[in-house]
């Protein structure tokens, strides 16, 4: 039985709509130094007009009556406030990162990742399935910022690799790829500086140490994956390009950043430090929440995974955000469904009320055990 059948697909409650005719957008991610619209991409910094009215029509402790007409009518027009009981909110989005991936396979099983533990079966989507999500993708090219070839694969694994990215150039979307390094050889990535480049190139190196990155990634890459990092380091393959070294936060992580930092510096890599996160409980290792969300307000992993954000499997699943690892929560099959109808639809909206606290979610629901869950 699915989320979707043991809860069912349940109108969202009305408890928190006010009577008015205007009603705060339900979707907003509130923080002490501004307010988010994911709907709009709209952010109200701290002090600007409106920002002290906006949290106290959340709190309660200001009326919609007191606000002024003119700030009314500008919170209205921003699109911070929206017309109370005006259908089904849950089912809006604003399309603006992609998650296509398009193979299963990975050829390292690193101790931050669940491949380690729990390796998929090898999947490879087709060509022509492939060009048919990039053609509905196409739709929202004037909103989608990038079209990540990553979930937990290896993108370079995949034979068509460049054609894919071919692919995305012609029907005008911004490529990203994020990358362990093995498989961006020379030849191919002189193919893809003749095809125009990335839009976004990331680099996962833990170590410059090849027996602890062999052990910490169960494969012995380092040397390859240096050959091609020299090879790209003077090559403007995209306008930004990270090495990310991810690790605890000790000091031989901290070391492992200073030397890699180093070796890359005034090249065309920025080197980026990050420590590991327990991908909502699907790992062992990294950060996870303090305790458990209970009251649950919003996504703030880039943006909003439920509103701004489609999860591509490469069985042509669509799934709720990258933690969701196991696909548990699936809101469509592109094999059968438009992708528009998918991201409208009830399954969808159900998971967005759960995410923002408009319907009460599951005990079990993943984003209590999240890091990038908004509570209150």
């Amino acid at each position: 039985m699915s989320v979707f059948e043991a809860f069912g697909e349940r109108r969202p409650s009305t408890d928190r709509v006010p009577h008015e005719t205007q009603a705060l957008e339900p979707f907003l991610h509130f923080r002490p130094a501004g307010i988010y619209n994911p709907l709009t991409g709209r952010s109200l910094a701290a002090g600007q007009p409106g920002f002290r009215e906006l949290g106290g029509l959340r709190d309660g402790t200001l009326a919609y009556a007191a606000l002024s007409a003119r700030l009314a009518r500008q919170l209205r027009r921003e699109g911070w406030l929206v017309e109370a009981g005006g259908g089904d909110l849950a089912r809006r989005f604003r399309l603006r990162y992609v998650s296509l991936e398009a193979n299963t396979a990975c050829n390292q099983s690193c101790y931050f990742c669940p491949v380690s533990t729990d390796p998929r079966a090898g999947h490879t989507m087709s060509p022509e399935f492939y060009e048919g999500i990039v053609g509905q993708l196409a739709a929202h090219r004037a909103t989608i910022e990038a079209v990540s070839m990553v979930h937990y694969n290896e993108p370079t694994a995949d034979r068509w690799f460049v054609e894919r990215i071919e692919v995305l150039h012609r029907h005008g979307l911004p490529a990203a790829v994020l990358t362990n390094g093995t498989g961006l050889t020379p030849r191919r990535v002189d193919a893809i500086v003749e095809l125009g480049g990335l839009a976004f190139l990331s680099v996962n190196l833990s170590s410059l140490d090849r027996e602890r990155y062999r052990q910490e990634r169960g494969g012995d890459h380092l040397e390859l994956v240096l050959r091609n990092l020299d090879y790209m380091k003077g090559l403007a393959i995209a306008p930004r390009m990270e090495i990310v070294v991810l690790g605890l936060g000790d000091r031989r992580h901290r070391q492992d950043f200073h030397s890699i930092a180093e070796r890359f510096a005034g090249s065309a890599f920025e080197t980026k430090y990050y420590e590991t996160m327990d991908r909502a409980g699907n790992v062992a290792t990294g950060h996870r929440p303090e305790k458990r969300h209970r009251n649950l307000c919003g996504c703030a992993q880039t943006g909003s995974r439920p509103v701004e954000w489609v999860h591509v499997t490469p069985h042509g699943k669509c799934v709720l955000c990258c933690q969701d690892y196991f696909d548990r929560y699936v809101v469509g099959d592109l094999h059968e469904e438009r992708l528009d109808d998918i991201l409208g639809g009830s399954r969808m909206a159900l998971l967005r009320r759960w995410v923002y606290g408009l319907e009460e979610a599951p005990d079990d629901f993943i984003c209590r055990d999240c890091i990038y869950a908004l509570s209150r």
